[in-house]
């Protein structure tokens, strides 16, 4: 009996009793069925992670995918750029030589018509001077109508001849 009046005795006894109840009105079940609650809510927590990392790995690839193809469209982009660069250059150059030939040409033809042009100018100053003398030469050397009539025709005999 000396059992009975320790108070440990008494606390193992009240807590056994506690349990007891606890057991009779089902808080086993009820913290039991929280833990499942708690433990499927975590398992559909990790799921949901693993499908969005999933998820998020899907368009890390989709992103890559479309980022390489970004790429190879700029370098397609930037060569045929070049290749147009080039062909303008080209083409440039060519027009460039094109005109200079042209240039030039217009520039040996005003040559060679200001040339044509000098030698008809020096032809006619000549012929205007040998006209000149002669009708000079003439008109001391004959006298009367004759003369005149010499002097004349002479005259227009070398304008004909010289031009």
């Amino acid at each position: 009996m000396h059992i009975l009046m320790e108070a440990e005795t008494w606390v193992a006894v009240a807590f056994v009793i506690f349990l007891g109840i606890l057991a009779y009105v089902g808080v086993h079940r009820t913290i039991l069925d929280t833990l499942d609650k708690r433990a499927a809510r975590i398992k559909s927590e990790l799921d949901e992670a693993r499908q969005l990392r999933d998820e998020a790995k899907k368009l890390l690839a989709e992103y890559q995918n479309k980022k390489g193809e970004a790429e190879r469209e700029a370098a397609a982009i930037i060569a045929g750029a070049k290749a147009d660069a080039e062909r303008l250059a080209a083409d440039a150059d060519a027009k460039l030589a094109d005109f200079i030939t042209r240039r030039t040409k217009m520039a040996e033809t005003k040559i060679a018509q200001a040339e044509a042009q000098a030698l008809a100018d020096v032809r006619a100053a000549a012929a205007e001077a040998a006209v000149s003398a002669a009708e000079k030469v003439l008109a001391q050397a004959t006298t009367g109508k004759v003369a005149d009539a010499l002097v004349t025709q002479g005259i227009a005999d070398v304008q004909k001849k010289l031009n």
